[in-house]
């Protein structure tokens, strides 16, 4: 999430301009707390070899940059030497693709911020996709999903706690009850209580207890909504391209199920490196550098995950 302070004013009217207003999906914590997991999910994807003093926390920079914004540009610096930086695209060719890059970074001079490099020419493009757009739109779509489905997993776990809901008729009866659940809480093994609490009233000839049912067995919904959780999240696994195995399939897979949920868990990553290696035969070209990337699950299933029977064990 981006941090920007608000005043009342710009809170309320945004507030009242979104309807239902009572729903609050991306504006808290548990959202931003998926946005993040998620996104180290999916750099978990990609291994790349950069330069050397493109590593630590400038190769954190970088993966941010990609998966963020959906490109670098790579270029030859004078005080930096090769570096890279987020930039805005400008132009386009015959075939709509862009012709320059505009680098804005206050910590470079003031000559150079706000410079307009040419692409092919003194700088090149790193890029994730072939829309020149990054991956954050997955990550909210499924970060957004997983946060209100936590929250409904909290609200279950607390309704399930076991409890009793007790009514007593007279102040006797409620004193008596709370003291039998006192020594029960406590850890005694029996609670001895006078019998005569239990009889009918000599007036109404009812029972002074009254005890609500809630019959948590049949009411229990936290399992269905853990495998929803579940689903969910292989789900964008599969989008980023982790291999998964559905949770459905308790016992083996058959091979060709295997197989068909591989290529769906690989399908958009296959893209994604594509795209990347591309871009990166560029760099290298200009630059004389050795920049390259790998996927890090290529070879997460092979053939001996596969029995003489067709199923994965």
């Amino acid at each position: 999430m981006i941090y920007a302070p608000l005043n009342y004013q710009k809170l309320n009217f945004l507030d009242n301009t979104y309807f239902p207003n009572t729903l609050k999906v991306r504006n808290n914590l548990t959202f931003g707390y998926w946005e993040r997991s998620l996104f180290q999910r999916a750099c978990s994807t990609l291994e790349f070899e950069l330069p050397e003093q493109w590593s630590g926390a400038v190769k954190d920079f970088f993966y941010y940059c990609l998966f963020r914004f959906g490109f670098v540009c790579v270029f030859y610096d004078v005080k930096y030497g090769l570096t890279f930086q987020p930039c805005h695209l400008k132009g386009y060719d015959i075939y709509y693709q862009p012709t320059d890059c505009i680098i804005s970074n206050p910590a470079m001079s003031v000559k150079d911020n706000m410079k307009k490099y040419v692409i092919g020419s003194n700088c090149e493009l790193i890029k994730l996709t072939p829309d020149y757009l990054g991956i954050w739109d997955i990550i909210d779509y499924y970060a957004g999903k997983l946060a209100v489905l936590d929250g409904a997993i909290d609200l279950s776990l607390v309704n399930n706690k076991f409890g009793f809901f007790i009514g007593a008729k007279t102040k006797a009866a409620a004193e008596a009850i709370k003291k039998m659940l006192d020594k029960v809480n406590r850890g005694e093994p029996a609670v001895v209580f006078d019998s005569k609490l239990i009889g009918d009233d000599p007036l109404t000839k009812e029972s002074p207890f009254q005890v609500w049912d809630r019959k948590l067995k049949e009411n229990y919904i936290t399992t269905d909504q853990l495998n929803d959780f579940q689903t969910i999240l292989n789900n964008f696994d599969a989008e980023v391209g982790i291999p998964t195995i559905p949770y459905q399939k308790k016992e083996r897979l058959v091979k060709s199920e295997a197989e068909s949920r591989t290529i769906d868990s690989t399908s958009r990553s296959v893209i994604w490196f594509d795209t990347l290696t591309t871009s990166i035969e560029k760099v290298n070209a200009m630059f004389d550098s050795n920049i390259s990337v790998s996927l890090r699950y290529e070879d997460t299933f092979s053939d001996n995950d596969y029995s003489n029977d067709g199923v994965v064990e």
